[in-house]
């Protein structure tokens, strides 16, 4: 591997990660199908529950997630609707 041949810190610590993770790479080549809306998702509670400082009642702490995420919902699919449009028109 050319990585290896640099023979640098840096290029030994790349080529034991691709190594390790050699498996999960190329099944992502084959299928790229990745959980980043989850994390996505995950990370924008816990920007809620940050900002809340601890809500008192759950079921506010409740509506705030959800009705967050139906927003980016409802953004994601007007954007991706709209670039469907333009390769359309090509």
């Amino acid at each position: 591997m050319a990585v290896a041949a640099a023979d640098m810190v840096e290029t030994d610590k790349l080529a034991a990660t691709v190594a390790k993770w050699w498996t999960e790479i190329k099944v992502f080549v084959r299928a790229p199908v990745t959980n980043a809306r989850t994390e996505a998702a995950n990370t924008g509670i816990k920007q809620i529950k940050h900002t809340g400082r601890g809500f008192r009642n759950q079921r506010s702490y409740q509506s705030r997630i959800l009705g967050t995420r139906m927003r980016q919902t409802r953004r994601r699919r007007r954007i991706h609707h709209h670039h469907q449009g333009f390769h359309a028109q090509r």
